[in-house]
Formats: C-alpha cells, structure tokens, sequence
C-alpha cells in the first residue's frame, strides 16, 4: 500500500491575543509566538518575553483572536 501525504488541517496553535498591563493596564494585542520583546505601548514595561515557542506574558490575557 501507498502510504498518503498528512492533511494539513489548517489549525495552528499560534493565535494573537489581546493583553492587558500589569503596570498600567493598558490593552494590547499581540501574537502568542512572538520572537522579540514586546514592550506596553503605554508605560514602556515588558508584556512579553520570547522563550522560542509560546511566549512569558507578564500581563493578564483578556481574549484570544481569531
């Protein structure tokens, strides 16, 4: 038998999210896999660090976005 190609099923783990600041409580979208600092467009505090997959939030997630 011939072994089928896999299907992509079009789903990916990643997805951008809203976030707001533990500092100033600034709301701020950004993506989950992010590969750079996000700095609060506000208050200039870290939201997010880079881990080289899922990123440390260092803020409260309010939504996920499709």
């Amino acid at each position: 038998m011939a072994s089928e190609a896999p299907v992509a099923s079009g789903k990916t783990r990643a997805a951008f999210i809203r976030v707001a600041c533990k500092d100033c409580g600034n709301k701020q979208i950004l993506f989950s896999r992010a590969a750079t600092h996000v700095p609060c467009n506000t208050c200039g505090s870290e939201l997010a660090t880079p881990t080289g997959g899922r990123v440390k939030l260092n803020g409260e997630i309010l939504e996920t976005l499709e």
